[in-house]
């Protein structure tokens, strides 16, 4: 996992970012509500990472509670149940990962894995605090996308695994 600095630009260099969500098709999708001026009061919360093929954003039960937001690349979601079968579900650029531990502070409930190269953008629960300390509109905006993503792949028996 690499991280880089902040770029200088207006939207503190998402311009991936907000590229990818405006144009996701996913079903699980962010919309695009947020504006390039609520992403520029985001962006300096957020941390930049890159995955390669095959390494693991996080593992099932374990208590990190941060969220991704997809910039490029895909996520695989896979978990075993008690009766020891995988589950899978793909999640790409312009979507999240991690929400279900965001919002529950519970352990996490599946194993994400880059299926090729990916570029994601982190924000752990201390950072989103500072956000709706100093950016309340900003954070609920966000909190609100993000939430829809999660309503969303609760009400589709398929997606529901994606819920991380």
């Amino acid at each position: 996992m690499t991280t880089e600095r902040y770029s200088s630009t207006p939207t503190g260099g998402l311009e991936g970012l907000i590229a990818a969500v405006q144009q996701a098709s996913e079903e699980d999708g962010l919309d695009a509500s947020l504006g390039p001026a609520q992403w520029a009061l985001v962006g300096p919360y957020l941390q930049p990472m890159e995955l390669g093929a095959g390494q693991v954003l996080f593992d099932q039960g374990s208590n990190d509670r941060s969220l991704y937001l997809i910039e490029s690349g895909s996520l695989s979601v896979h978990y075993q149940d008690l009766k020891q079968r995988v589950r899978l579900a793909i999640v790409g650029s312009g979507s999240v990962v991690g929400e279900g531990a965001f919002f529950s502070h519970r352990s996490r409930s599946a194993t994400v894995q880059a299926n090729g190269a990916c570029r994601l953008w982190g924000l752990t629960p201390l950072r989103f605090a500072e956000l709706s300390n100093r950016q309340p509109a900003a954070a609920l905006a966000l909190v609100m996308a993000v939430g829809a993503v999660l309503a969303k792949r609760l009400a589709n028996r398929r997606l529901r695994v994606a819920a991380t």
